[in-house]
């Protein structure tokens, strides 16, 4: 079987800004491997955060096609298409999106609770996997920013997904935090070996080993390039 797990063929995405048709991501190519951990950069209006959510099935490209493991992503049905990510993708937001109302431990496990699981069990291990294993009956509100992302993190694994994708994931904190984030979610690429697809705008986040492309003027360039 191979091991290419996320790919996109010829990926378009505009927005129509009053009068004006500005295209985001023109005829993107992409394909990542198993356990690749991949870093997108770019200036602010890149299109960055765009291809994050087109490849993760949150927003439909105008033209193209999405892969997740040989799956085609945007030829599902929208009641597939939400089954299959919440078995087989984790999104990790950069303002957290964590239901306010609910603790620690109710956030993470919502998404077992989504797909029909009692998933407490698996919610406290998560929890424990970032390093909040005393923070679970807390409230959004009694937490930390850093705490806040853990706890996002760990919603995003909980189901044991083949891809992590985050978006600017350290992107509200201070430095410290952010160090403390990039170490939990790359511990957490290599020992489950998930593909780790982050996007950033600080290229010096990327560690050794990681691949790095830059997006410019809506196309995929290697780090490299000029």
């Amino acid at each position: 079987m191979s091991d290419l797990i996320i790919e996109t063929v010829d990926v378009h995405r505009s927005y129509r800004v009053g009068k004006k048709s500005i295209e985001v991501l023109h005829g993107i190519d992409l394909s990542i491997r198993r356990g690749e951990r991949v870093f997108l950069c770019g200036p602010s209006g890149a299109g960055k955060t765009t291809l994050l959510y087109t490849l993760a099935g949150l927003e439909r490209p105008e033209r193209g096609s999405v892969y997740i493991h040989g799956a085609d992503l945007y030829a599902m049905g929208r009641k597939e298409q939400a089954c299959f990510r919440n078995r087989e993708i984790g999104y990790v937001f950069q303002n957290y999106h964590l239901l306010p109302e609910l603790t620690a431990l109710e956030n993470v496990a919502a998404p077992g609770a989504i797909a029909g699981w009692n998933s407490s069990v698996a919610a406290r291990n998560a929890l424990t996997r970032v390093g909040l294993a005393d923070r679970a009956e807390h409230l959004p509100a009694e937490l930390s920013g850093g705490e806040q992302q853990r706890v996002a993190i760990a919603r995003a694994i909980v189901n044991e997904p083949k891809v992590l994708f985050a978006d600017e994931p350290t992107g509200n904190l201070d430095s410290k935090n952010s160090a403390e984030i990039m170490t939990i979610l790359l511990d957490l690429a290599t020992e489950h070996q998930v593909t780790l697809v982050v996007v950033t705008h600080d290229r010096n986040l990327a560690p050794a080993g990681a691949r790095t492309l830059i997006i410019r003027d809506g196309s995929i360039h290697p780090s490299d390039s000029p």
